[in-house]
């Protein structure tokens, strides 16, 4: 008789085990003359060298696909103790508009034709813009796509940034020292994060900067390579802030450049570097642009006609504005 250890250091104990030791118990059914036991993060069998190369091979795949969709079901974990592979099962079960697991069970897909085609655009280009609205979906997609790189090791870290500027409120009068006055600023990024990636570990990213989430201003001088960038509220930068990040891009890294032209915070005598961007990268090969509208909001249901309602007021200011100046 021989024993084998297998550490699961890099997902969630609870998860893999499932609800009850739910998945331990399969593999108990799959192996039954194998003695088998968890530990905290440790799976301990003891047995056949033949029955523990084929349960090490098993439990092996089992972390791949944890690692890869963040979760598993006992059906997925029954097919895979089978004679599924992953690779079948990605094709008819996980493919379906998912762009990741996140927690509590939680599935992260685009809902709409435009968050759809971010997506896909993403997957064709290195760099993307995502202009629309408030309540769009634009920064939630973006942080999917960059957490699904991360998770199925496409890139090393992730890099999210905003610029620090004041929507009508003073940031010298927030409390607290530099992080603490700037951490409101990142509060959605923050709140994105929580819903795809379990607290522990995400901790465990931002503390040896696997994530990191920054202002705009911190990016001056560096490289970003190996990283999925995402430059969220884009419409609050200068000319030469969305000029700079951009050419901090390394050769192996992808940016997603959200906005919002309606709601621009820089004062009244600097124009948004987001407008001189798209209008001369859109046509540039591996740059995309999607346009998302009042049709992809999904927030509360009045969201849709409040934007409405601005863009009709919007356009009416305007059309007076002409008829004054002629």
């Amino acid at each position: 008789m021989t024993d084998l250890t297998i550490t699961l250091d890099a997902i969630d104990p609870v998860e893999f085990l499932g609800i009850n030791n739910s998945r331990l118990q399969l593999l108990k059914r799959a192996y039954p003359k194998l003695k088998i036991v968890s530990r905290g993060n440790l799976i301990k069998a003891e047995g056949t060298n033949e029955d523990l190369s084929s349960l090490d091979n098993k439990v092996k795949m089992m972390i791949q696909f944890v690692e890869k969709y963040g979760r598993i079901s006992d059906k997925t974990t029954e097919d895979l103790l089978g004679d599924s592979n992953p690779s079948e099962l990605d094709a008819f079960k996980f493919a379906e508009d998912v762009i990741v697991y996140g927690t509590n069970g939680l599935t992260v897909k685009a809902r709409t034709a435009n968050q759809k085609k971010m997506v896909t655009m993403s997957e064709e280009n290195d760099i993307i813009f995502a202009i629309g609205p408030a309540g769009t979906g634009k920064t939630y997609t973006a942080v999917a796509l960059a957490v699904r790189a991360l998770k199925n090791k496409q890139i090393k870290k992730i890099i999210l940034t905003r610029p620090a500027v004041e929507a009508g409120e003073s940031l010298g009068f927030l409390p607290g020292d530099l992080k603490e006055k700037i951490d409101p600023y990142l509060r959605p990024l923050y709140d994105a994060l929580d819903d795809m990636i379990p607290p522990d570990k995400l901790n465990y990213y931002i503390a040896n900067r696997t994530i990191e989430i920054a202002p705009l201003a911190f990016m001056r001088g560096r490289t970003l390579d190996n990283a999925y960038i995402l430059l969220d509220e884009a419409q609050n930068t200068t000319d030469s802030q969305i000029k700079m990040l951009l050419t901090r891009i390394g050769p192996s890294a992808k940016a997603i450049i959200t906005g919002d032209l309606t709601q621009i915070d820089l004062p009244k005598y600097q124009r948004s570097g987001l407008f001189k961007a798209l209008d001369i990268l859109q046509n540039i090969e591996g740059i995309g642009v999607v346009f998302l509208n009042e049709g992809d909001v999904v927030r509360h249901r009045l969201v849709k006609q409040i934007i409405k309602a601005y863009g009709l007021s919007d356009d009416k200011a305007k059309d007076e504005s002409s008829s004054l100046k002629k």
